[in-house]
């Protein structure tokens, strides 16, 4: 465990950077990781992801791939256009989430 300050906010992150505490996520914490990531911009498209992965979190752990594209109704093509190289850990990330199950 590691303690983190992104956009002034003082974070619990893991090894590989996802909060410990999905209650410590703000949309300004969001902006931040999302720039770690490689997005600088987080679009309403973007926001309509992270929000539904927020919403369906299990035990502060991100949904499935299948489980966001079924969700949001998004295919996983625009998945990895929207989350480049890994969408939906790079979405757990971001939405402050733990990382999905299966993901490496």
């Amino acid at each position: 465990m590691t303690t983190k300050v992104l956009e002034g906010y003082t974070v619990e992150v893991n090894e590989e950077g996802f909060l410990l505490s999905p209650e410590q996520w703000n949309e300004d914490i969001a902006r931040a990781i999302a720039r770690e990531e490689g997005i600088e911009e987080l679009t309403p498209q973007h926001w309509q992801v992270i929000r539904w992965c927020r919403e369906n979190a299990v035990n502060g752990r991100s949904p499935t791939l299948r489980q966001i594209t079924a969700g949001t109704g998004l295919s996983t093509k625009e998945l990895f256009a929207l989350f480049p190289k890994g969408p939906a850990k790079k979405v757990a990330r971001i939405a402050g989430l733990g990382k999905p199950e299966g993901c490496v």
